[in-house]
């Protein structure tokens, strides 16, 4: 494996436990600042609020080489956490969230391109699942690893280590990603945005959107479901989440395999209609202790498989624009999250019952199979999709 592409997991390893660790320390950051839980929940507002803002900037950094790029955003993410790390009151705190999330969709729309510039004749897709491997592996000991730091020592430490893996990132990039040219673009600012003129990354974003938010209206509220359904304890969480994370690991490498030789749209579209068959099987089976287990497995492999070789594909349809257009990758992940969420919890207070939100997850996955479906049938032509 390429060290080159090892220095970019290790910026989403960071990025990852950066975004997703706050919901397992939520509680010790609320006590220590002096805030209620609701108003805490607004510092992973603040980081996803600084990734959909930070990641249409590389419009304007679209002339810096892709190395030096790749070296300010791990700045960014290094700076962003030392800062929430000494963050006295709620406001220093929100805005450090913020400055955090600037860095997240550039990081990845930028590190698509230097894989797809790095990789093997035939192994974009994999390339790129090296890279957004750091992210899964994150939400298996990362997130773990925030928590259990911020409960036996303290939640600022948790953001410290994370500054200090920005720098060991930072360090591996400056050492091992050479020096890229940044991409040609005559079209100016215009040029950036020419590319969402096509259909193609209307109908990536949408298998994105869709695709994961089927899950994400699962795993939303998996605490509460495996729990009060399944019958698992509090103490259970801690291997159910690790169980998670090892889906998501899974999943994310063996898609990017499977893309290189079958193609992104038939792997994507094919993990989306997966999606729904789980997402339907665990409303039925939800009770079950040993079929949740298993599907807490496979539905967070599917999430992953999904995500990863579409943040590949954007760059062949964004010609021009190939940086925002992966960066837009990680607008529609984090917009689709939120939104998932929200349905769940619809659904919850609607009355379905608290397994109720993968029931409602179901057909989003559909709509996203069936739009990675037109992907493939409308540019079957175009190498790799």
């Amino acid at each position: 494996m390429k060290r080159s592409l090892l220095a970019l997991a290790a910026g989403t390893f960071a990025l990852g436990i950066a975004e997703f660790g706050m919901m397992g320390i939520l509680g010790d950051v609320a006590k220590g600042i002096g805030v209620d839980i609701v108003k805490a929940g607004h510092f992973i507002s603040a980081y996803s609020l600084g990734v959909a803002i930070g990641a249409p900037g590389l419009v304007v950094l679209r002339n810096m080489p892709l190395r030096r790029l790749l070296l300010l955003l791990v700045a960014i993410i290094a700076i962003g956490n030392l800062c929430a790390a000494l963050s006295f009151n709620f406001t220093t705190l929100l805005i450090s969230r913020f400055i955090s999330g600037l860095p997240h969709g550039a990081f990845f729309g930028a590190g698509a391109i230097v894989c797809s510039k790095l990789a093997d004749q035939g192994k974009g897709a994999s390339a790129v699942a090296v890279m957004v491997g750091g992210m899964t592996v994150a939400n298996v000991i990362g997130v773990p690893g925030a928590t259990f730091i911020s409960n036996v020592l303290s939640w600022r430490i948790t953001f410290a280590v994370i500054a200090v893996l920005g720098v060991v990132a930072w360090i591996g990039i400056r050492c091992w990603v050479p020096v890229l040219s940044p991409l040609p673009n005559p079209g100016g600012v215009k040029g950036e945005f020419r590319f969402l003129k096509n259909a193609a990354p209307w109908l990536i974003y949408g298998g994105v959107f869709f695709g994961q938010a089927s899950v994400y209206c699962w795993l939303s509220y998996i605490e509460p479901i495996m729990t009060r359904v399944s019958g698992y304890s509090a103490a259970d969480m801690t291997w159910i989440m690790m169980l998670v994370g090892a889906g998501m690991v899974i999943g994310n490498m063996a898609a990017g395999k499977l893309a290189d030789r079958y193609g992104v749209s038939k792997v994507c579209g094919g993990a989306a209609f997966a999606a729904m068959l789980i997402m339907v099987a665990f409303y039925f089976a939800a009770s079950d202790k040993t079929v949740s287990a298993i599907l807490s497995f496979l539905a967070p492999a599917m999430l992953f498989a999904i995500g990863g070789p579409l943040q590949y594909a954007i760059v062949k349809f964004a010609k021009g624009g190939e940086m925002l257009g992966g960066a837009g990758i990680q607008i529609a992940f984090n917009v689709s999250n939120a939104c998932a969420a929200a349905l769940g919890g619809m659904v919850i207070n609607m009355g379905f019952g608290m397994a109720s939100p993968s029931l409602a997850g179901a057909p989003l996955a559909l709509v996203g199979a069936f739009m990675l479906y037109l992907l493939h049938k409308k540019y079957r032509a175009t190498p790799g999709v």
